[in-house]
């Protein structure tokens, strides 16, 4: 059974040559799934962890039919069109860039002397002003759910004609329209590879393609197929979590992909400029210590999108941390009057500095709800923002009247609106579930916020990273370039037990009186499915009181014999059978309704008309475009826990089939058990693997740079 992984992340490749049974066929692409291709409704993109199959909210997946992709390294499904665009001239810093790599990978100079320069800033990106005044919070999971969506493109003539050509079926022009855009056929023609740009197909499905376009011409050390490698590669990466990748894994993907000369094909990508160059390592020039000189240079590569992302991101949170608070209302009191020694502390530290980081569970988020409160007492406007509109609820718990979700903030549908300056018109804000932002959206973030304002990121650091690209807040944390506040208000009751050993590794029996946890051991992915079935239909409403089906299941990946389409398929069968008359959908199914990668709205359909499907999402309307709907919906009354983050419910029945074992992490394992307020069933079937992840396996790593960019301008905090 594939595995969660972020929006997008495919399955790792085993490690090998190229396909035993041959090259597949861009047939093979065109007629796998929807939701088995990067852009699914997936709500997690990046489960660090596991690699999940493909799907909505999120998770992608390995392309159908068309075969596994062979090799190591980061998975299929590239976003936003994969392959680096067209032939670009070497710019005086391309080929300066080039002359590094070749020259450092070669031994013949120290990546010093390349290096030494002072990196210019890159400028900012602050959104223009909202047209809107500013006004109140909008409720409901509508509002700002996504970016604004590029409409459909209707493929061309001259397209079908291209595809027809190299041996592509008709079905894949809508696919190859939506990656390339409206010169899709003449971009086709100059380039055969950067059909790459469908994240279904495959480089063996491109190579055949781009022989029978270019015949004799086709060959494997043509650049613009390295070109298209390369970017496939870091694409992928993204889809992985990773914001950069090191040289020496680019040079041996290209090796594996039976590039001639991998060096000279990277050194003619790298002077295009589609791809950045970053040294990291010690910045003297022979006046290290010995142990600093000894420390390697790792040159890494990346697509400008993130890499710019995350540099953006480290400047803006580095003019946070560099601020010198100005003088202001009575903090003081304010801490003196928190309602626990931990939200004293988080007063105290935001009263001195302009950047702090707070960690805690899910009781200790009344922590930032009574910053928030306490800012506004002080006739401050301070707003706390939250990944969900679950979370945003649950501010609403602590007392928090000004609560938004991030989305909605950005978007201007909700929260305080911008000033003439295009800043958010907010002197503090609190955004909980940091660890699910990722670079490109902490940057926008970040960008808004007036010189001044004072940023508290929030959340618990056990739970799976952000969908898209980066690990911000371990970042953010590991760089210590600010206060951090660490909760000590600890989660009750015995799940709350259960999840912080989790936590720290440990996999341990607690007492559970009222049935709060339950395991419930099987052998086969079947007996999972009918005993999760009954656990939902059954049990747990008999004995909390629940509606049957009010309960959430969670499992690693949508694909295999006991992922969430197996498992949604049974469910439905029992809660809400029908026969699918809107798009496999029925009136009253649950969904999963995911706006915009890495954000999962649990939903329930009411209807179907031509604007499209009609969801109840927490009692706001949300209509769903029919042609939107295969993306952006599928059934929910079983997710996987990238989709999961940042939502809980009255209670969560987690499925571990046995062939789930090799891909489970503490991080997986950790975000899952925390779903259930009341009540945690466990349909255990991995045996020894749940205790050895929890103990062994805390979560897969990711390359980034925005640690040491932010080590690099500022001072660790005190």
């Amino acid at each position: 059974m594939s595995t969660d992984r972020p929006a997008g992340e495919a399955e790792p490749e085993p490690p090998g040559g190229e396909r035993a049974n041959g090259e597949g066929t861009v047939a093979d692409a065109a007629s796998a799934a929807p939701e088995d291709v990067a852009g699914s409704p997936d709500g997690g993109h990046g489960a660090p962890e596991a690699a999940p199959d493909a799907g909505p909210a999120g998770e992608a997946g390995t392309p159908g039919p068309a075969g596994a992709d062979t090799g190591e390294g980061p998975t299929d499904a590239p976003r936003d069109g994969g392959a680096p665009a067209g032939n670009g001239a070497r710019s005086a810093v391309a080929e300066a860039l080039a002359a590094a790599v070749r020259a450092v990978e070669s031994g013949e100079r120290d990546a010093a002397s390349f290096f030494n320069e002072p990196k210019a800033k890159p400028a900012a990106r602050r959104p223009a002003p909202a047209p809107a005044a500013a006004g109140p919070a909008v409720a409901g999971p509508g509002a700002g759910a996504g970016p604004v969506r590029a409409a459909r493109i209707t493929p061309s003539a001259g397209l079908t004609e291209v595809l027809a050509a190299g041996g592509a079926p008709e079905a894949l022009a809508g696919q190859v329209a939506e990656a390339l855009g409206e010169n899709a056929a003449e971009e086709l023609r100059e380039d055969p590879w950067r059909l790459l740009a469908v994240p279904a197909v495959q480089p063996e499905q491109a190579d055949g393609f781009a022989r029978a376009l270019l015949g004799d011409a086709c060959g494997p050390d043509d650049e613009r197929r390295a070109r298209a490698l390369v970017g496939r590669f870091l694409e992928r990466a993204a889809l992985a979590g990773h914001t950069v990748l090191e040289s020496s894994a680019v040079l041996a993907e290209l090796s594996r992909r039976s590039v001639p000369d991998p060096e000279a094909a990277l050194r003619d990508v790298l002077a295009e400029g589609s791809v950045l160059v970053f040294r990291e390592g010690p910045e003297g020039e022979g006046e290290q210590e010995e142990e600093e000189a000894a420390e390697p240079v790792r040159l890494l590569l990346g697509l400008d999108r993130y890499a710019m992302a995350e540099e953006s991101l480290a400047d803006g949170l580095a003019r946070l941390v560099n601020a010198t608070p100005e003088p202001g209302p009575d903090w003081a009191a304010a801490a003196e009057g928190a309602p626990s020694p931990s939200a004293a502390e988080l007063i105290r530290a935001v009263a001195a500095a302009g950047l702090v980081t707070h960690s805690g569970g899910e009781a200790a988020r009344a922590e930032p709800a009574a910053l928030v409160t306490a800012a506004a007492g002080l006739g401050l406007r301070a707003w706390a923002a939250a990944h969900t509109e679950d979370g945003r609820r649950r501010l609403t718990e602590f007392g928090v009247a000004d609560a938004v979700t991030v989305a909605g903030l950005l978007s201007g549908q909700e929260g305080p609106g911008r000033d003439a300056d295009g800043a958010l018109a907010l002197d503090v804000l609190a955004v909980l579930d940091a660890p699910q932002l990722d670079v490109e959206t902490a940057a926008l973030l970040v960008e808004s916020l007036a010189d001044g304002t004072r940023l508290v990121l929030g959340g618990d650091p056990g739970v799976l990273w952000s969908a898209g690209p980066g690990r911000v807040f371990a970042d953010v944390l590991a760089a210590r370039a600010c206060p951090a506040v660490v909760s000590r208000t600890p989660d009750p009751g015995p799940i709350g037990e259960l999840v912080s050993g989790i936590g720290v590794g440990e996999l341990g029996q607690v007492a559970a009186p009222g049935k709060e946890v339950v395991i419930v051991p099987v052998r086969e992915p079947a007996e999972a499915v009918h005993r999760a079935v009954q656990l939902v239909v059954e049990s747990v409403p008999r004995a909390f009181g629940v509606e049957p089906g009010a309960a959430q299941v969670i499992t690693p990946g949508h694909g295999g014999p006991a992922g969430t389409r197996a498992l949604n398929a049974a469910l439905k069968e029992r809660l809400n059978p029908g026969p699918g008359r809107f798009g496999g959908f029925d009136p009253g199914d649950r969904v999963a309704y995911v706006p915009a990668p890495g954000r999962m709205v649990p939903g329930t359909v009411v209807s179907a008309d031509a604007e499209g499907l009609r969801l109840d999402c927490g009692g706001a309307p949300v209509v769903v475009p029919r042609e939107r709907v295969g993306d952006e919906v599928r059934h929910g009354w079983a997710v996987t826990a990238h989709q999961a983050a940042g939502t809980r419910w009255p209670a969560a029945v987690v499925v571990l089939p046995g062939d789930a074992a090799p891909t489970l992490t503490r991080s997986w394992v950790y975000t899952a058990f925390g779903r259930g307020e009341r009540h945690l069933s466990v349909v255990h079937g991995v045996e020894q693997a749940l205790p050895r992840a929890v103990a062994e396996v805390p979560a897969k790593e990711r390359t980034t740079r925005l640690r040491a960019l932010l080590e690099a301008q500022t001072r660790p905090a005190d």
